[in-house]
C-alpha cells in the first residue's frame, strides 16, 4: 500500500502543484556534497511546495563522509557526490537503485583573505616560503582535484622550479569539506585556500579575493546523482528529475555550478 500511495502522490506532483497540494507524501532525505548546499536547499523548497509540503531534508558533508555513512547503514533516498569515485564506491556496495547520472560540473579557484596577509597576487605566489595554504584532504573530491590542478600548474611555462612540491609543502591544514577550507580562509587562519568556484557565494565574497585558475590547468569536477536503494524511491526520483530538469539546471547555474546542458 505504501508503494501505491507514493506512486499516486508522484503522479499528482507531475500533474502540477494544485493536484498535489492536499496530499501528505513521505519525506525525502538527500545525502549531498556540501558544495551543493545552497542550490539543493532551494530545490528542496521547490519540490516540497509541489508535493503538499512533504519535507525534503538534507545531510551535507564531504562526499567521502556521506559514502561511508551509507556503507555503514545510514538510510536516505538520494545521493549526490562531488566526484565519480565516491558514487562508484556506493554503487559497488549495491546501495544505488538504477544508473547514476551526471547533473553538474564545477571548477577550482584560489581564494585569499581581503587583507591578503601572505601577499598572494598570482598563482606562482602559492610556492613562496612561509605561505599558509589550506586544501581539502586527499580523500575529499576537492582535495584530489586540487592536487591534480597543482600538478598541471607546475608544467606551465614561467612557474617556479619544483612548483608542486613547494606549494604542497605550504599546506598547513587538510580539511574534510570544501566549506571548512572557505571558513579558515575567511577567518584569516590561512593565507590561501583552493575551493570550487561555486563556493564563492555572495555571503563570503566580500571577505575574499579570488584568483582564477586557467582552464588548461584546472580540473572539471563532475557531479553524479542517484536514487538510493531501499528508501523512498518515488520521492527520490522526483528530486533527481527536478535536479536534471530545466528548472533545476537553472538553479544550479544561479549558484555557480555548470549545468550539464553547458559545454565543459
Amino acid at each position: 500500500m505504501k508503494g501505491l500511495r507514493c506512486l499516486l502522490l508522484f503522479s499528482a506532483w507531475l500533474a502540477g502543484p494544485s493536484a498535489a497540494q492536499n496530499s501528505a507524501p513521505d519525506g525525502i532525505t538527500v545525502y549531498a556534497a556540501v558544495s551543493l548546499a545552497d542550490a539543493f536547499r532551494e530545490l528542496g523548497q521547490m519540490l516540497s511546495a509541489r508535493v503538499g509540503g512533504a519535507p525534503v531534508s538534507f545531510n551535507f558533508a564531504g562526499s567521502q563522509q556521506l559514502a561511508l555513512q551509507l556503507e555503514q547503514g545510514a538510510r536516505g533516498d538520494v545521493f549526490a557526490s562531488a566526484d565519480q569515485r565516491w558514487m562508484e564506491h556506493v554503487r559497488a556496495r549495491k546501495l544505488v537503485d538504477g544508473e547514476p547520472r551526471t547533473f553538474a560540473y564545477n571548477r577550482l579557484v584560489v581564494i585569499v583573505p581581503r587583507s591578503n596577509p601572505g601577499r598572494i597576487h598570482t598563482l606562482e605566489d602559492l610556492a613562496k616560503p612561509g605561505i599558509k595554504l589550506v586544501v581539502g584532504a586527499e580523500a575529499v573530491p576537492v582535495g584530489r582535484y586540487t592536487r591534480e590542478s597543482i600538478q598541471k600548474l607546475a608544467a606551465r611555462t614561467g612557474f617556479p622550479a619544483a612548483y608542486s612540491e613547494r606549494v604542497l609543502a605550504n599546506v598547513v591544514s587538510q580539511e574534510e569539506s570544501v566549506r571548512s577550507v572557505v571558513a579558515k580562509v575567511q577567518l584569516g587562519e590561512a593565507d590561501a585556500g583552493i575551493i570550487y568556484c561555486s563556493d564563492v557565494s555572495g555571503q563570503v565574497r566580500r571577505y575574499l579575493t579570488v584568483l582564477e585558475i586557467p582552464d588548461e590547468s584546472n580540473v572539471l569536477a563532475s557531479y553524479p546523482i542517484a536514487v538510493l536503494a531501499g528508501g523512498n524511491s518515488e520521492g527520490g526520483r522526483a528530486f533527481v528529475d527536478l535536479v536534471l530538469g530545466p528548472e533545476g539546471q537553472r538553479v544550479l547555474a544561479k549558484h555557480g555550478l555548470m549545468p550539464v546542458s553547458s559545454t565543459p
